[in-house]
């Protein structure tokens, strides 16, 4: 019973995301097992994206697999002078983040998670790029965002 619950509140969270979000102008940076449909960052009504210190913003990825896999692993990146820096998030494994497991060959999945923007982090304009790789480490998406991060 749990879990179908769980999933009646992914998809019900899903629903009230998309609801609220525009889709948003975003460079492809390599997705070779998957292809994007759309990508929303929410609250972002502009772009670049203002995010504010200590908030959090709800990201939903709609792709389609290209291949099979167990599993999946995102991982988030500031992008400053051309050197990535990693961008902790909450929850990497892309299993526990809407997609149902294992990824099917030719299917669709809404990827779900949250972009905590901290406190400490400095005020500066950086680009996001957020990548989702398969079981081979291949990428199923990536993708690339402007960002100001604000007080």
């Amino acid at each position: 019973m749990v879990p179908s619950s769980l999933a009646l509140l992914l998809v019900l969270g899903a629903a009230a995301t998309a609801a609220l979000a525009e889709p948003l102008r975003f460079v492809d940076c390599g997705s070779i097992d998957g292809s994007i449909q759309e990508v929303n960052v929410s609250p972002c009504p502009t772009q670049p994206c203002l995010l504010h210190k200590g908030t959090s913003y709800s990201i939903n990825v709609t792709f389609a697999s290209k291949i099979e896999s167990q599993g999946s692993k995102a991982r988030v990146y500031g992008e400053m002078l051309h050197v990535d820096i990693p961008f902790p998030i909450p929850e990497p494994d892309g299993c526990k983040s809407g997609i149902q497991c294992p990824i099917q060959k030719g299917h669709s999945y809404s990827y779900l998670n949250k972009l905590p923007v901290k406190s400490e982090y400095p005020s500066i304009k950086l680009i996001v790029k957020w990548e989702l790789v398969d079981d081979q480490n291949q990428m199923l998406f990536c993708w690339k965002i402007p960002v100001q991060i604000t007080s």
